[in-house]
């Protein structure tokens, strides 16, 4: 996986705020390692996008929490994506929409997720 595919899935996979305030805590004593696996365990990210998250921590970022506010964040990064997702979700493609998101962000168990979400939200064209 890339640095941006990485970033993205960092970007988009939500992380329990507990989990983050923990990373956070942990990355500051020094225990990178540690605030890394606390972020996996929470998410489900990989090992790269888990890494890439606990940076955005570290510069005072604040990750998304919930389905809703990472399908916000990935409007806001790649709208023309969100549309080609919605196109494959109305006309009933749900796993290509999901397996369109993964390829495109590195997202995992996520993808599913925001493609359920983003199926149940009224479509903004």
């Amino acid at each position: 996986m890339n640095n941006i595919k990485a970033r993205t899935a960092a970007l988009i996979t939500p992380v329990g705020q507990e989990a983050q305030d923990e990373a956070r805590a942990l990355a500051g004593d020094g225990r990178t390692g540690k605030a890394v696996r606390r972020l996996r365990k929470d998410s489900g990210l990989k090992r790269g996008p888990a890494r890439e998250a606990l940076e955005l921590l570290a510069d005072g970022h604040a990750l998304p929490t919930s389905s809703g506010q990472a399908l916000d964040v990935l409007r806001r990064l790649d709208g023309p994506l969100v549309g080609e997702l919605t196109a494959l979700i109305e006309g009933g493609r749900q796993i290509a929409a999901v397996k369109l998101l993964r390829e495109r962000t590195g997202i995992d168990l996520g993808g599913y997720h925001l493609v359920l979400e983003l199926g149940s939200r009224p479509a903004t064209h």
